[in-house]
This record gives structure tokens, C-alpha cells and sequence, in this order.
């Protein structure tokens, strides 16, 4: 399997960003970190093997991306609003940045946003925010809210940070046409303390004819080896030709 170290100055950041790159071809895979996580986490803690026969084969290309959410919304010595700034200029590097760098490795047209716990929300809020640039979110025992980081509080402002909040918000239908067309896959563990967050977001999604497909795995499942699990199963979708509805997903 090709692995590739990759670090470049971001103007997004003004700062350095590195990631990994595994695989040479297939659909493009965003790979977001946990909470303050690194662009190492997802091999150092088995999910880049958990796809390594689908790497090799050319099926996937995985991006393994680093994060600045201790500068963002961990960041206890700003206020929120400073915080929504910081988390708004990650995604424009995301956005701006990542993304053309994926497609000047890779023109496969699919593109998948891929992440656990807080991985899961920028995977989430990126597709919501960009719904044009994504196919799939593949958000693993996310969390979709950020009133954690906000003092409690939310305006149209911050809620562009904050996924259950945002689609609430979005009227225009042709962007909400454009969310409806990616495929949303959710899978938490029945006894995850993030499950309520899920719910939440399912129902939001619901409330504007988003379909989505929640898949509740037994325990509570917020860990590395259970996503090791996960993933394989929800991204193989794309080469295998299934739909989510095939591949047997609970619909809240």
C-alpha cells in the first residue's frame, strides 16, 4: 500500500498542516480526527488497516487529515465567536487547500467526509456547509452540536459550526436539494453518551427531507476498535455498488 507523508504551509491557517496519504487511486476518502487529534490517529489506531486490502486494490484513497480544534473550540481563552472564526478558517483550508490537493492526486469523482466522535462533526458540518464538493458522510458515534464550547448560546452565527443548528436554519431548497442528493450514514452504540446527539441531528435532518440511515450498534461502542469495525463496513458501499438501504441501516 503507498503511504505518503504530506506537510504544506496553509494561508487558510498561516501555519503548517500535515497529513498522510495511503493508496494510489479510488474514491477519495477525507479522514477526520478526533477531538484535537492527529493526522497520525487513524493509523496509529487501526482504521487505516482495517481498509488496507481496499487501499491496496485501488478502491479508496484515504487522506488523513490534522486538526487545529485546540485553537478552535478547545480553546478556553477566547470567547466563542473567536472560536466559530478559527473552526470557519480549518474548513477553508479543508475546502480550499485539501480538496484540490486530493483531486490533483486523484480525479475520482466520489468524495467521502469520514470521522469518529468529533471527527464525525466536521465531517458533518463540511457536507452541510459544502454539500456540492461531498457524496457521503460517514459520521461514526458523532457529536452535532457545539453549545458545549458556546457558553450555552446559539445565533445564525454560530450555528454555521454547528451542524443540527445549521440545517435548521438552511431554507434555500436548492441547497437543501443538494444535502438531500449525498448519502448520510450515522452508526453510534446504543449506550453511547453521544447517542442523544444523534438523535438530534436525525430528527433535523428529518424535519427537512434530508434522508440519512442510523445504524445502532450494540454497547456503546465510542471507541477505536469498534470504528476499525465500522468503517469497512459502511464505506465499502461505493466499489460494492450498494445502496445504503442494502446494506441493511436503520432509518430513525
Amino acid at each position: 500500500m503507498l503511504r505518503e507523508y504530506h506537510k504544506s504551509y496553509s494561508k487558510a491557517l498561516e501555519r503548517d498542516m500535515e497529513m498522510l496519504i495511503f493508496g494510489h487511486a479510488g474514491a477519495r476518502i477525507l479522514a477526520f480526527p478526533t477531538s484535537c487529534g492527529r493526522f497520525f490517529d487513524w493509523e496509529n489506531f487501526g482504521l487505516v488497516e482495517s481498509l488496507g486490502e481496499a487501499l491496496s486494490r485501488g478502491w479508496f484513497q484515504l487522506f488523513c487529515l490534522d486538526s487545529v480544534d485546540i485553537e478552535s473550540w478547545w480553546n478556553q481563552d477566547i470567547n466563542p465567536e473567536a472560536r466559530l472564526k478559527r473552526h470557519l478558517a480549518y474548513q477553508k483550508y479543508v475546502i480550499e487547500e485539501v480538496l484540490p490537493l486530493t483531486e490533483s492526486r486523484n480525479s475520482h469523482c466520489y468524495t467521502i467526509a469520514a470521522g469518529c466522535s468529533f471527527g464525525a462533526y466536521h465531517s458533518a458540518n463540511l457536507a452541510l456547509r459544502f454539500p456540492d464538493r461531498f457524496n457521503r458522510v460517514l459520521g461514526m458515534s458523532g457529536v452535532y452540536e457545539v453549545r458545549t464550547w458556546t457558553d450555552n448560546r446559539m445565533d445564525d452565527q454560530l450555528a454555521l459550526g454547528s451542524p443540527s443548528d445549521l440545517i435548521s436554519r438552511i431554507k434555500d431548497q436548492s441547497v437543501l436539494e443538494q444535502i438531500r442528493s449525498l448519502d448520510w450514514i450515522l452508526p453510534t452504540g446504543a449506550e453511547d453518551p453521544l447517542l442523544p446527539s444523534n438523535e438530534d441531528f436525525s430528527q433535523a435532518l428529518k424535519a427537512k427531507g434530508v434522508p440519512h440511515h442510523v445504524d445502532i450498534w450494540d454497547g456503546n461502542c465510542h471507541d477505536w476498535l469498534s470504528w476499525s469495525k465500522m468503517l469497512p463496513k459502511y464505506i465499502g458501499g461505493v466499489t460494492a455498488g450498494q445502496t445504503s438501504t442494502a446494506m441493511g441501516l436503520k432509518s430513525l
